[in-house]
């Protein structure tokens, strides 16, 4: 698991994905998202907009990010 501190209350999930380098654009991001390939807190998440915030666990393409 990776840690990952953010410096606002909280960050949109597909500006997450690139902050993290698991995506690459903006359209990568949605692609991984839309797919379902994106779980936020054990769930998978569908909405790009959905906010990030401390204690929040994302786990995508095998990797798991956590927000502290």
């Amino acid at each position: 698991m990776i840690e990952i501190t953010i410096d606002s209350e909280y960050i949109k999930l597909d500006q997450f994905l690139k902050f993290v380098d698991i995506a690459s654009t903006g359209g990568h991001a949605k692609f991984l998202i839309q797919e379902g390939l994106v779980k936020v807190n054990g769930e998978i998440e569908l909405r790009r907009g959905k906010k990030i915030r401390t204690g929040d666990v994302v786990e995508v393409e095998g990797n798991t990010i956590k927000v502290v």
